[in-house]
């Protein structure tokens, strides 16, 4: 019985940034403002490729796909750590932070693997032309991401399942700013070596294998590029993908560097540094690579304005007339 009362935890205070007093006003401003471009720069995508023809392509398909995770991602961190910022700490409710956790998760693992597809999309176009439009067809690129949707959400609810199965002793205070896995652990008394160990195993087939399935279809990619001939051909060949690997290689980077160092050698200080950058900045940092590096879709986006503003300017005439 006693047992029992020890599993109930109805509320968690998450420390967030401690001693940011001086700062906390310009930190606040700062991540307001990355979330609203994130979020604004994301929709843009999702228009942009929704409504422009010459964007209905595989490779924009994918693109707007990893936008609907960044948004996802941020809507999910963002808000929270923003009331934690100015409160100084955020009392959030278990079931809120499992929650919270959940959907981390679920993105984390679909962001990893939609950046393989798109690696594996140009691996088609540069590698193997003649085949792409007969390969990339509908119904794989409805596999790509269904599947990717399916897997994240089921093992993230497996992890979610396993930790409210722990008893939790108090007290309740997480020093992070998100619910992430093991600052929730640190609040349990219960035996978590099994999840432990599940938790690295995982790291197996949603990090390391899309890590190097990316860097061999990047290999294979350059070898082609080498090929050939024409330095425009090859300038313009590498355009389409240096984008795709700038991203790859912040989310990776900070990602591998969180999960793939054993909980008992991280400091907990260190990941709440590098948290947000792949929590915010890899978010930010999408809509921004893909657009200013993106000539179609600056071109989309430049006719949807011109048609926004040439259909305002019209019913304007028309009402003066009117």
């Amino acid at each position: 019985m006693n047992e029992r009362n020890h599993t109930i935890v109805i509320e968690i205070f998450l420390l967030g940034f401690k001693n940011i007093h001086k700062f906390k006003i310009l930190l606040f401003i700062l991540l307001l403002v990355v979330y609203c471009v994130t979020i604004c720069g994301n929709l843009l995508i999702i228009v942009l490729v929704s409504c422009s023809r010459t964007l209905h392509s595989p490779m924009y398909f994918f693109i707007s796909q990893l936008s609907i995770f960044d948004i996802m991602l941020s809507t999910d961190i963002v808000p929270n750590t923003l009331a934690s910022i100015i409160a100084e700490g955020l009392v959030m409710s278990f079931s809120g932070c499992i929650t919270q956790f959940y959907i981390f998760g679920c993105s984390e693992s679909l962001e990893c693997f939609i950046l393989a597809v798109m690696s594996y999309d140009r691996y088609l176009a540069i590698c193997k032309p003649l085949h792409y439009n007969s390969i990339m067809n509908i119904k794989l690129c409805s596999y790509l991401i269904l599947w990717p949707w399916l897997i994240g959400f089921m093992v993230a609810l497996v992890l979610v399942l396993f930790v409210y199965s722990f008893i939790f002793c108090g007290p309740y205070i997480m020093d992070h700013y998100l619910c992430d896995l093991a600052p929730l652990l640190q609040l349990t008394c219960s035996d978590h070596s099994t999840l432990d160990i599940l938790d690295f195993i995982l790291t197996i087939p949603f990090i390391i294998f899309p890590f190097f399935f990316i860097s061999f279809t990047y290999i294979s990619i350059c070898i082609n590029i080498l090929k050939i001939s024409s330095t425009s051909g090859r300038r313009k060949a590498f355009s389409t993908c240096s984008s795709h690997l700038i991203v790859v290689s912040t989310y990776y980077g900070t990602l591998m560097n969180v999960y793939m160092v054993p909980s008992d050698l991280y400091s907990y200080n260190v990941n709440k540094i590098v948290s947000p950058l792949y929590t915010a900045g890899t978010p930010l940092l999408n809509p921004i690579v893909y657009s200013l590096r993106n000539q179609e879709i600056k071109a989309a986006l430049s006719k949807l304005l011109s048609s926004l503003f040439t259909s305002r300017t019209f019913g304007q005439i028309m009402k003066t007339n009117g």
